[in-house]
Formats: structure tokens, sequence, C-alpha cells
């Protein structure tokens, strides 16, 4: 399955989840549980709180960074919860897909009333 296909059952799973949680006001851990759930449901493989590790000058360091979901090997999921967007979401999935030689990230921000103007698309020389 190709990143686009992924990203497409991504946002059905999501739209489901946030419809099915009634919206906005829980946790991000409450989202991104359901959500890998509900992409269980669909046959997905999905990593959650995958470490990323860091490499400086040809040496890892001992500090990992955490992304939320990686979906089939391919896509990165952020999942966020809350009110008002910012831009550090895009560069936070921007950083993990240059880290993990990937070209597709979606950012999820489950606290928006319409999920729809929650989900952003990020690439990676896609």
């Amino acid at each position: 399955m190709k990143e686009n296909e992924i990203s497409g059952k991504v946002v059905e799973a999501a739209i489901e989840v946030h419809r099915t949680l009634g919206g906005p006001g829980l946790l991000e851990s409450a989202y991104e549980e359901a959500l890998v759930f509900e992409l269980g449901l669909m046959g997905l493989e999905v990593d959650r709180q995958k470490a990323v590790p860091v490499i400086y000058k040809g040496t890892r360091l001992n500090t990992n960074l955490r992304l939320d979901l990686l979906v089939e090997n391919k896509v990165v999921v952020e999942c966020k919860a809350t009110r008002e967007g910012h831009q550090i979401f895009a560069v936070q999935a921007l950083t993990y897909l240059r880290l993990l030689d990937l070209k597709l990230a979606l950012v999820v921000n489950f606290g928006k009333p319409l999920l729809k103007d929650g989900i952003h698309r990020i690439v990676n020389d896609l």
C-alpha cells in the first residue's frame, strides 16, 4: 500500500474516532489510543510511541524522540488535541520524516470542532 492510500485510511479512521468520541474535549492520549484501535480494525500495522534516534555528526545521541504513530512503516501520524493549531506541529512532523527518511506525515488535531480543519499533510520530497 502506498503512502497516499495509507493516509486516506488514517483520515477515515480519525473521522470515525472524532465522531465516536464526541469531538474535542479529551486528552491527546485517548484519541491516539482510539485511532490505533480503529486502524487495527482496518488491518493496518501501527507502531505507537515509536522511538526515533537522533544522529549527530555520525553519533547516535542518548536522547530519542518519540513519534505518536507510524502506520505501515510509511506514514507518520502526530495526534494533537488543542484548540489552536501551531506551526511547530508541522515542523515536528517534518523532522520525524527526515530522521526516518520517510515521505508523508499527517498532523491530526482532534481538538477542532470539525476534524477536517485539524488535518494537515506534511511531505518530505513526495
